[in-house]
């Protein structure tokens, strides 16, 4: 919950149990075994894209910065451990002091990943990490997804506004995730107040079909949103019939109506019929607003339709289809001894399934082609390579415990349309098809794969 950017103070409660509970029956063994306090390293990372998807988004590291921050063992916390015997006294002794003093690198948010890009990379000692990864991972996986199906959705719209409407069709917390992450990808406001209030989004609303239901007439309705509202709201049209509608709320508010709402039937025809409608009874300036279970294929069907914006809800906080991005914590590397000086050891998983991973400390980096676009995402352990020197991606996050890298969202936003606009043009393609540029994994020292 981050009202940095409004000046707002808010208690946000202890984020210690976003969390499974095999993360504090590892901690505990590796208390006893003697490996807890060994220098670790976790990467944040996704072995393959959502089905025909070109493209991620990295969004949530906001959140996971304050995540990370509130994450602390008060006492009713701790009294909750202890009742249901999930640790010793020993463990919940290092709990109650527990405040994370690594370090996290990643990818800006609003920045574009790919298969095996280390979006976020967690450096302390394994008893601190390990803590960490569920309440990472359900930002990132969440808020992720939903910023890719924003992303598509902000892209096939162009440039007409896109209103993001799906509180009710989510849990109340994620909604409001979703609203700051539909921002990040190019939504340019929301129907939450909760989202508005905590992150300074835009919001906006008039009215539904029951507000209609509940006057005698339609016209009634009309009469009081104007009379409350003033002329230049927006109303909604397709509670009964749509021409009779249009007819009546001109009468109604007069040529400066601002806008009309259409929620039902065949947008594309119906929304053409309003605007010839509306153009003839002089009101030229009325926008029209479509709704009604839009996704990034419906937008873009719609291209040629005389649409001024769009409302999406129930596909937008479900992510389009891929509510999730399948990122992983993994454990990458490790030191041999709990010695702070002692070197650091790559580990990786190896099993059969598709479910193998790279070990070692990465860098990542883009590299682009003769005209300034990506052509691949190169990932590396070692030595970064002159060339791509002054195009790597992680960036500093949390230094010693401190978060040193909080944005606006604003900056976040913008990041975010920059970076799409870096990829080649395929990327907003809406056809299935593989990532838009390739990963290349190489070692630094050789330059030779190191795998795929």
């Amino acid at each position: 919950m981050n009202t940095a950017d409004l000046g707002l103070p808010v208690d946000v409660p202890s984020t210690a149990l976003f969390t499974d509970q095999y993360e504090f029956t590892m901690l505990q063994a590796a208390m006893k075994s003697g490996t807890a306090e060994r220098r670790s390293v976790f990467e944040v990372f996704t072995r393959r894209l959502p089905e025909g998807r070109r493209y991620g988004v990295v969004a949530g590291t906001g959140r996971v910065l304050d995540a990370v921050e509130n994450f602390r063992f008060d006492p009713d916390v701790l009294a909750f451990l202890r009742e249901r015997k999930i640790v010793d006294e020993e463990t919940l002794d290092w709990l109650a002091d527990y405040r994370f003093s690594g370090d996290i690198w990643g990818y800006p948010e609003g920045e574009v990943y790919f298969p095996g890009s280390p979006i976020m990379r967690v450096e302390g000692t394994f008893a601190e990490c390990v803590l960490l990864e569920t309440v990472i991972l359900s930002i990132l996986n969440h808020d992720s997804a939903i910023a890719a199906a924003a992303s598509r959705m902000s892209s096939a719209a162009g440039e007409r506004p896109i209103i993001e409407m799906g509180a009710r069709r989510t849990h109340e917390l994620a909604a409001v995730a979703a609203s700051r992450a539909a921002y990040l990808g190019g939504f340019t406001s929301t129907s939450d107040l909760a989202a508005g209030f905590r992150y300074g989004i835009p919001t906006v609303g008039t009215s539904a079909h029951a507000f209609t239901l509940l006057h005698d007439r339609e016209r009634d309705a009309f009469r009081a949103q104007v009379k409350s509202m003033g002329r230049g709201t927006t109303l909604l049209v397709d509670t009964y019939d749509v021409a009779e509608a249009v007819r009546t709320a001109v009468e109604v508010a007069g040529p400066e109506l601002g806008a009309v709402r259409i929620d039902s039937g065949d947008l594309l025809l119906v929304a053409h019929r309003v605007r010839q409608q509306l153009d003839e009874l002089g009101a030229t300036d009325t926008r029209i607003i479509v709704t009604s279970d839009l996704d990034e294929y419906a937008i873009a069907s719609l291209a040629a339709a005389p649409v001024d914006a769009y409302g999406v809800g129930t596909q937008l906080v479900t992510g389009s289809g891929h509510p999730t991005c399948s990122m992983v914590y993994k454990l990458v590397a490790r030191a041999e001894s709990a010695d702070p000086t002692a070197p650091l050891v790559p580990v990786a998983k190896k099993s059969s399934g598709g479910k193998t991973s790279i070990g070692g400390r990465k860098w990542a980096a883009r590299r682009l082609d003769e005209y300034g676009a990506a052509e691949a995402e190169v990932i590396g352990t070692g030595p970064v390579p002159d060339a791509l020197a002054d195009r790597q991606l992680l960036v500093e996050l949390v230094k010693g415990g401190d978060v040193v890298a909080r944005e606006s969202l604003d900056v976040v936003r913008d990041r975010h349309t920059a970076a799409r606009a870096n990829l080649p043009l395929s990327a907003t393609q809406l056809s299935r098809g593989e990532p838009v540029i390739p990963t290349e994994y190489v070692n630094g020292r050789s330059g030779g794969l190191t795998g795929s």
